[in-house]
């Protein structure tokens, strides 16, 4: 067996685990700030600095830290985690992020593995795991201790890396080991929650599917409760208890979101961008962009192409 395949030092547990991880991550990402990697699904990042709050839609994921920290918000919620904890994602959110805990000498070191939850629904029926009981409504979003375990998991499939002719074959066994320590670890029950054909997280998470495909569409509520199987003012309830925002404030975030991203990349103007993305109004898109980016459409992206600019020069020197 390839020596890289030892996780972590024999006994020394899970201080042993993380010192792995952080060296580890601090290898592969070399200078690289968010590197991408061959196994699917897997993200890495590195900064040796704090960031400013940057928000974005948070797929269905695990989050990991393997040195300094990190926050999410979501609405009026904040989840910090670290070395310690972790970060789990089981639909869709759009969340504002931020490091906090960065240095030269310590760079906060992380990684992201997005979750399949057609392949959590399969091994919960694989391994006869019970659909978790109808529980009072509650987030999308929660933070855990980290197990030895699951760490191992993550350590083994980092090594994948350094073997990229094993990764077709091993890497889904491993994410499957990883969707397995979560099922049975203390956010077990949200996940399968969120994976059961039925119940109302999963009923909610189709909906967010739903509002991420047809984002330019006039919303009736009404309608896509009714296209849940559920009742309208459950559907308003079950849905801002996942989501911390209501159906028209998830719409707003998202074409708000999409707009900013064809006036940076596509070199939209503001009024182009507004009705490509489903407002009627060019003077309301103004105001809801202002009060969700902080500044109106041009300066905002001017100030985000200055930043571009800069970080290229940076990285020139």
């Amino acid at each position: 067996m390839h020596e890289s395949y030892i996780p972590y030092p024999e006994g020394h547990g899970l201080n042993g685990a993380r010192s792995a991880l952080a060296e580890k991550l601090g290898r592969l990402t070399g200078k690289e700030c968010h590197l991408e990697t061959p196994v699917p699904g897997l993200w890495l990042n590195k900064c040796t600095a704090p960031t400013e709050p940057a928000s974005y839609m948070h797929e269905p994921s695990i989050c990991l830290v393997a040195q300094g920290a990190k926050r999410v918000l979501l609405g009026e919620d904040e989840y910090r985690y670290d070395a310690h904890h972790s970060l789990i994602t089981s639909v869709g959110l759009p969340v504002v992020s931020q490091v906090t805990e960065a240095t030269e000498e310590t760079p906060y070191l992380g990684l992201k593995l997005k979750l399949d939850l057609r392949m959590v629904a399969q091994l919960m029926v694989d391994s006869n795991l019970p659909v978790a009981r109808a529980q009072q409504a509650q987030r999308g979003i929660a933070v855990s201790e980290v197990s030895l375990p699951l760490l191992g998991a993550f350590l083994r499939l980092l090594d994948l890396l350094d073997t990229p002719q094993d990764i077709p074959i091993l890497a889904p066994l491993v994410q499957r080991e990883i969707a397995y320590r979560l099922l049975v670890g203390s956010q077990g029950p949200r996940l399968r929650q969120i994976a059961a054909a039925g119940s109302h997280s999963h009923q909610i998470a189709r909906a967010i599917d739903w509002l991420k495909l047809n984002y330019t569409q006039q919303l009736r509520v009404d309608d896509l409760a009714a296209h849940t199987g559920m009742s309208t003012s459950s559907f308003h309830h079950h849905f801002r208890a996942l989501t911390a925002m209501s159906p028209l404030q998830f719409q707003k975030w998202i074409r708000l979101h999409e707009a900013r991203r064809l006036m940076l990349m596509d070199h939209l103007d503001a009024t182009s961008a507004a009705l490509q993305v489903g407002y009627e109004s060019a003077s309301q898109f103004s105001r809801e962009y202002s009060r969700l980016f902080g500044a109106p459409p041009l300066r905002d992206i001017k100030r985000l192409h200055q930043m571009a600019q800069l970080e290229t020069a940076q990285l020139g020197n």
